[in-house]
């Protein structure tokens, strides 16, 4: 497909924030690469702020429930698109973009190779392709640039922290239990860090707000920054921080697209999915010496093995020292 004579794209990702964080740099690579293009996006609501400000974006559709699906192909369609790219491609995705153009191009997801990973360890992906060289794969001979995540923000937000200060942030929630550091095992690293000077700063969203009031509570003058999802005012304040200590979770692409140094603590997963921080300062620290791991390609309510060694033997010792050899070379 020769893409410099091509006029209109449509790009298709409802969710969730950090799979929307890794549609950036193909969002950008096409914008630039061909100028001519105009870009439009279909996002769900609730996700729509990832991509409001991206000046490469024309136009921003966002549906609250996926019964508006059926309007917002009407309007779809009226646009006449040269290409379609479906990121999502589910059932909802292939229903909403189907017959609205004749070039579409799906993301192909490597289903069977994390089904052989998970569940009988043969691996596969050893390459591993991060998943925005997967997505930018959709179109066939296109590569994306070397940048990385991209988050605009609004020029009218301000941080309530202060970059000059020795700032560390915490983010310790997930949607799953298996991809969670233990709650003690942050407040140990808190108190560890602050024993040496630092400052902690909590971050998460709404799902996020108990544990964070909990393990804030419990470090020396913590300040707890979670809130209801506000994504603009958690990136600004991340912005502000020396390094950010994550889950593999959307804040941590989220603190990657803010660009902030990040360490990544991955239990149930594997980098080799794809979902490792993107092109940025970072550290993955992870327990490659366990035969159980991946035991999810997204993460379980528990440890299937009852042990949640992945997790447990990264000791708040262990996670301290790397950050604080990881920020020396910063």
């Amino acid at each position: 497909m020769d893409l410099s004579k091509t006029k209109k794209i449509l790009i298709v990702r409802f969710s969730s924030l950090g799979d929307i964080l890794l549609t950036t740099p193909l969002i950008r690579s096409l914008k630039t690469k061909y100028k001519q293009l105009s870009i439009d996006f279909v996002i769900k609501n609730q996700f729509k702020d990832v991509v409001l400000n991206n000046p490469y974006i024309n136009n921003v559709y966002s549906i609250k429930t996926f019964e508006e699906t059926g309007k917002l192909k009407k309007i779809l369609s009226n646009n006449k698109y040269d290409v379609v790219i479906d990121l999502q491609n589910n059932i909802r995705s292939r229903k909403l973009i189907n017959d609205i153009s004749k070039n579409i191009f799906r993301f192909t997801k490597p289903t069977l190779s994390k089904f052989l990973l998970v569940k009988f360890k043969i691996n596969l992906l050893k390459e591993i392709i991060p998943i925005p060289i997967r997505y930018a794969n959709s179109l066939p001979d296109f590569y994306p640039d070397e940048e990385g995540l991209d988050l605009f923000l609004p020029t009218d937000i301000t941080a309530k922290i202060n970059k000059n200060a020795d700032i560390i942030g915490l983010c310790p929630g997930s949607v799953h239990k298996t991809k969670m550091w233990p709650e003690e095992y942050f407040i140990k690293l808190g108190n560890l860090l602050v024993q040496n000077g630092y400052e902690i700063v909590l971050f998460g969203g709404k799902s996020d707000r108990e544990i964070c009031a909990k393990i804030s509570g419990k470090i020396s003058n913590a300040l707890d920054l979670s809130n209801d999802n506000k994504l603009y005012e958690t990136s600004i304040n991340m912005k502000q921080c020396k390094t950010v200590i994550c889950n593999d979770s959307g804040l941590m692409h989220t603190a990657v697209a803010s660009k902030v140094p990040v360490i990544a603590l991955f239990g149930s997963t594997v980098k080799e999915f794809g979902f490792a921080p993107y092109k940025s300062k970072s550290l993955v620290i992870e327990n490659n010496s366990l035969s159980c791991r991946p035991c999810s390609h997204i993460g379980l309510a528990k440890c299937p093995k009852k042990h949640f060694k992945c997790m447990k033997t990264l000791t708040p010792e262990l996670v301290f020292d790397k950050t604080i050899n990881f920020m020396k070379k910063l």
